[in-house]
């Protein structure tokens, strides 16, 4: 028997005693194990609802897959001794009471609605990791300080509602928005057991969790292209749109000579040049993109008169975005200029980065090393519900392998072993955390 799993049997035996984490040495709390053979069934057993038959998917939030979906989580979470509730935005929470009077939660959580025709784990491996954390605990009778929460958040595909309604960020406008299940978020959230009309009883004030952690598929191929075990998030990044509307002059296209035309499809094309010039100009880790372009009037025989494409940057610095926008705007000026077209680029979206906390990021790396695997600090591209309780807690968030980087697609998939190594961080990061 080696040290982990010696480590792991004596924990639980201390648990079955009856005493506490605090009387446990570091060396054994650091050293306990969930089961991942029973992890990565419930994963397996969570692909059923929404499966399509060519691999994958379809769970978006309100529709039937996810309230099927919703009622076999709530069995685990029951199984693993948690005390089930659902909030006023549709949020699942599991409790598992703390000894210490007072102490603050320390919550875990992700969610399980999907993209159409998405994969089975951004975000089941997060919430699935979450209740098998909670469930090892209880199987060892092992009991914390601090009460453990566990959180399945509503509608993150979508944007982020349930845990947007938790931080306060929500716009009540946003309700009356139609998702991918024909529902409104207003209706979806009444569906799902909520209550829409008093959504602040969901709200949490900043400062009433001692800490959040969330586990999750890279979504990337970094982690699985430098051979590293865990990627210790260093933050969500930023993300700014705009809309970029570029006015020439439409005219016959057999009968206007090149050089006296306005082309505002030609302006387009220098302009998505000049963005990835200019975004790959700069060190970092920073990403732009044109990913959407409407051209009018869209004929074969007429030179396009308008042209309109979306512009996103993402970066954890917000000013650093704000610094490469203002570039690529002075510099679609000389485009401007060149082609004898005009742009307009109006800001219509902001999400605020969100950094994880320094000492959060430090236990992850400890307590990954310990364990024998490496680590690699990195930023999240994408959103994620921590997005969102960051502004009521530390957050931290810890990234394991997707293979080919591939996301939001039916060939979306992680390793059994890498999930079960990452619940093992998840765990032992919380325990940590969890110490006076």
């Amino acid at each position: 028997m080696n040290r982990r799993h010696f480590a792991h049997r004596l924990a639980l035996a201390i648990g079955g005693l009856g005493l506490r984490p605090s009387l446990l040495t570091s060396a054994v709390t650091q050293y306990l194990a969930v089961n991942g053979h029973r992890l990565n069934a419930y994963i397996q057993e969570l692909a059923r609802f929404g499966r399509l038959a060519a691999g994958g998917i379809s769970r978006v939030a309100f529709g039937e897959a996810d309230l099927e979906a919703r009622e076999y989580v709530k069995g685990l979470m029951r199984a693993a001794d948690l005390d089930v509730s659902v909030d006023a935005a549709g949020n699942i929470l599991g409790r598992r009471a703390g000894h210490e009077s007072g102490a603050r939660p320390l919550m875990l959580g992700s969610h399980i609605d999907s993209v159409p025709q998405g994969g089975n784990y951004d975000g089941p491996v997060g919430t699935l990791g979450a209740i098998e954390v909670a469930q090892t605990l209880a199987e060892g009778n092992i009991e914390t300080r601090h009460p453990i929460e566990v959180a399945v958040f509503v509608n993150e595909e979508s944007g982020k509602t349930g845990s947007r309604v938790m931080s306060g960020e929500l716009d009540p406008a946003e309700l009356d928005l139609v998702t991918r299940s024909g529902h409104t978020i207003r209706e979806g959230i009444r569906i799902l057991g909520g209550d829409p009309d008093h959504l602040g009883r969901a709200r949490r004030e900043p400062g009433s969790i001692a800490a959040y952690l969330e586990l999750h598929v890279e979504q990337g191929a970094l982690l699985e292209r430098e051979g590293i075990d865990i990627g210790v998030v260093e933050g969500i990044v930023g993300i700014k749109r705009w809309h970029v509307t570029i006015d020439g002059f439409a005219n016959h296209a057999g009968t206007t000579p090149m050089n006296d035309r306005r082309d505002a499809l030609l302006a387009a094309a220098d302009f998505i040049k000049l963005v990835n010039h200019v975004v790959t100009g700069v060190e970092g880790r920073q990403v732009g993109t044109v990913g959407q372009a409407e051209v009018s009037p869209g004929a074969p025989n007429v030179i396009p008169g308008q042209v309109r494409l979306s512009l996103e940057i993402r970066d954890l610095d917000m000013e650093k975005i704000d610094a490469l926008f203002q570039t690529i705007e002075s510099e679609s000026q000389k485009v401007a200029e060149a082609t004898r077209t005009t742009f307009a680029l109006d800001q219509y979206y902001v999400s605020k980065s969100a950094p994880t906390n320094e000492r959060i990021r430090r236990i992850i790396a400890g307590v990954a090393a310990e364990l024998g695997h490496s680590t690699l600090h990195m930023p999240s591209g994408a959103g994620h519900d921590a997005q969102s309780i960051a502004l009521l807690a530390p957050i931290g968030m810890i990234f394991i392998p997707s293979v080919g980087g591939i996301s939001h697609s039916p060939q979306e998939f992680s390793h059994p072993e890498d999930i079960t190594v990452g619940t093992n961080v998840l765990l032992n990061t919380l325990l940590r955390l969890d110490e006076p």
